[in-house]
């Protein structure tokens, strides 16, 4: 990559680790997956770093329509939240893009993060006919339109569809139908799409060969998402992935280290979560019920690799 070139090793190295760090393998057999994205973190990193005018929508969301209750998970409205809160507090103006199952839990964790109620929402209908596609399509060209247009979209923990267009979620089962077709938004080639994931069935996944999910993540058969993107990030849990942005965004440009570093903290993380269990509602995507945690791993364990993360920007 020769923008990472102007960069001195030791920046570069610890960009390397974050990317190890959020790659952790927490029992999905990702590591072939986050192996062939290597180097998505960096690349995502400096291509918002080096941006002259950058304008970033974050994409997020997925519901569970078979938990109890039925909910958007809580894995991907965090990350949402916090990294919207970290480059508006250095200058890049942020859109959200949810759909109405997902809106109010994202609404409510960016609440939480301290994001202004008044950030832009783009939040398109969940329905049956294809009236939600064309309200996606006109999406682009709002877009376009703005005084400063898109430059990235990041989805963070959004499904797409797989090879015969049906979504699915983990355990193979069909949520197209409460899933609105944001991966539409991917297809524009004046805009940098970002995909964050963690399990083969995320927006983005289909930089990866779908022989790679097949062979290696459950269900990656009938789960394994077409969608591809500039950049891919492959995490352990796709919020780390969003942390782990802001860290490598806080090593490219220094001059934004203090602004994000003053967001990145267990405490602020913590209490997104408690807010959006409780009022969201949201689930934990592998329970499928309201807890304190995320992807079936307990609080303080997100805790850690936030620490262990965030003490790279040193």
């Amino acid at each position: 990559m020769k923008i990472a070139l102007k960069y001195c090793p030791e920046i570069l190295d610890k960009i390397a680790q974050l990317e190890s760090i959020c790659g952790r393998d927490v029992g999905r057999g990702i590591q072939p997956l986050v192996q062939i994205a290597k180097g998505g973190l960096l690349a995502t990193a400096c291509s918002i770093a080096e941006h002259p005018d950058p304008h970033v929508a974050i994409i997020t969301g997925f519901f569970l329509p078979y938990a109890n209750p039925p909910a958007p998970e809580t894995d991907g409205p965090i990350g949402c939240a916090l990294l919207a809160a970290g480059l508006l507090r250095v200058g890049i103006p942020v859109r959200i893009v949810t759909d109405s199952l997902c809106f109010r839990a994202v609404k409510i964790a960016l609440l939480a993060a301290g994001v202004p109620a008044s950030i832009p929402f783009d939040i398109v209908p969940v329905e049956t006919t294809t009236g939600n596609h064309q309200v996606v399509s006109s999406l682009l060209n709002f877009w376009d339109s703005l005084e400063r247009p898109i430059s990235h979209v990041i989805s963070i923990e959004r499904p797409g569809p797989s090879y015969d267009g049906i979504v699915r979620n983990m355990r193979g089962q069909d949520i197209t139908a409460y899933t609105a077709p944001l991966h539409i938004l991917f297809a524009s080639e004046k805009i940098i799409s970002v995909g964050i994931g963690d399990g083969g069935n995320e927006l983005g996944m289909g930089n990866i060969p779908k022989e790679v999910i097949h062979q290696h993540i459950r269900h990656g058969e009938k789960i394994a998402c077409i969608i591809t993107c500039n950049h891919l990030i492959v995490c352990g849990v796709s919020n780390w992935g969003a942390t782990g942005l802001l860290t490598a965004l806080s090593l490219l440009r220094p001059d934004w280290k203090s602004a994000i570093i003053s967001g990145l903290n267990p405490k602020i993380e913590f209490r997104i979560l408690e807010t959006i269990v409780k009022y969201g509602p949201a689930v934990d995507g592998v329970k499928a019920v309201q807890s304190l945690s995320v992807d079936n791993l307990a609080w303080e364990f997100h805790a850690q690799v936030l620490q262990v993360t965030t003490r790279l920007m040193w």
